[in-house]
């Protein structure tokens, strides 16, 4: 069982484990919304061999949102001399609350 916020999974290969769980669940209520597809972020595909989970969709909207969705994949993708430090004379961010968004969403993706 998966519980977030007011969106609950539940899942298991024992279809009878999951009508005592529901049975259990009675006293609340709730919709059954069906076979699940999409849930955070994630979609989700099932077959007689499993469940496979996929973020496809997700980094391509990220992609999107964040202007790079033409660009090209490179093998290291800054100078490899360049020396990071506190105090540098690059301009500041013309976006800052863009940029964390951006930063937020990759640590999302790279956690799922």
């Amino acid at each position: 069982m998966l519980i977030y916020v007011d969106d609950v999974i539940i899942a298991s290969n024992d279809l009878a484990e999951i009508a005592t769980v529901k049975q259990f669940l009675r006293v609340i209520s709730y919709k059954i919304l069906g076979e699940l597809k999409y849930f955070l972020g994630i979609e989700v595909a099932t077959s007689t061999k499993g469940i496979v989970l996929c973020q496809k969709k997700y980094a391509l909207d990220v992609l999107a949102d964040s202007g790079f969705s033409g660009a090209k994949p490179v093998s290291f993708p800054m100078e490899s001399t360049l020396k990071l430090t506190a105090h540098d004379n690059s301009p500041s961010l013309s976006n800052p609350p863009s940029y964390r968004r951006l930063i937020v969403r990759l640590l999302y993706l790279t956690i799922t």
